[in-house]
């Protein structure tokens, strides 16, 4: 059985955008249906979204059967998390929170097997070794591993040089809700303060030859982020696709029909 290619990992080495769309809904089903609309990378959220091993495991099969490819965001930087993901089968993760250097390193070290890093090995028990059915997994694995950090803080900005020189880094996520709130702006990350900091971190980010990545609703600050250099992108959340689409289908039948109540 051949190594699985991480297709996602090889368009940022190529410079292509890739466009994506937030998983809160913790459902196969769901996950699914969105990965045959289009999207170039899906994000399965267990950071803030209620998702376990299992939720995450139904999750990356129903997304393998799609043209998307599956981005984990885990709830921290525990080396025990990450080692469990990347043998569930997860080749991607975001780990949000990262704020120095120190902090990046230990992550490139979680992710890859020794020599170069300190991951365990438990392939025969490891769904993405196929239990042991890959060919060559453990020297292939590390190729394969896209890893991506979450800047989402004043203090993460002040290190941020720092953290782009730690080599293993394939990109470098915004998290525009929590920076707002680090910068005394919470609940408003379209504040024009906000919106500078992102658009100089985009450009150190890309000078520094690493990827950039954000996650913005708004199409007009999408489009300014994405000209300013943001080459992996979150359009929109599917549970708030959910919660806007079913308002309105009543909004508009009670308007159409009037209000019978």
């Amino acid at each position: 059985m051949q190594m699985p290619q991480n297709s996602f990992k090889q368009a940022l080495q190529s410079d292509s955008q890739q466009y994506g769309l937030w998983l809160g809904l913790c459902n196969a089903l769901s996950a699914e249906l969105c990965g045959h609309c289009g999207y170039d990378w899906l994000l399965i959220d267990a950071e803030h979204a209620p998702n376990d091993l299992n939720s995450i495991h139904t999750q990356l099969l129903a997304i393998e059967n799609t043209p998307s490819h599956a981005v984990i965001r885990l709830v921290d930087d525990n080396p025990a998390l990450i080692k469990q993901v990347l043998d569930l089968g997860a080749q991607s993760l975001l780990i949000p929170m990262v704020e120095t250097a120190e902090q990046a390193r230990a992550l490139v070290s979680a992710v890859h097997y020794p020599p170069a890093g300190t991951r365990g090995v438990g392939t025969a028990l490891a769904r993405a070794a196929r239990w042991n059915q890959v060919e060559n997994y453990m020297q292939r694995a590390d190729d394969e591993v896209c890893l991506l950090i979450q800047i989402e803080s004043v203090t993460a900005l002040e290190n941020l040089d720092d953290i782009l020189a730690v080599e293993g880094i394939d990109g470098v996520f915004i998290g525009p809700a929590d920076l707002a709130g680090s910068m005394g702006h919470l609940g408003n990350s379209a504040h024009p303060e906000v919106v500078s900091a992102v658009t100089a971190a985009i450009a150190k980010i890309r000078a520094s030859g690493k990827a950039a990545g954000t996650l913005v609703a708004d199409p007009l600050l999408a489009r300014k982020y994405e000209d300013a250099g943001v080459q992996f992108l979150a359009l929109a959340v599917d549970t708030l696709l959910l919660a806007k689409g079913a308002k309105s289908a009543l909004e508009r039948y009670l308007s159409d029909n009037g209000d019978q109540s």
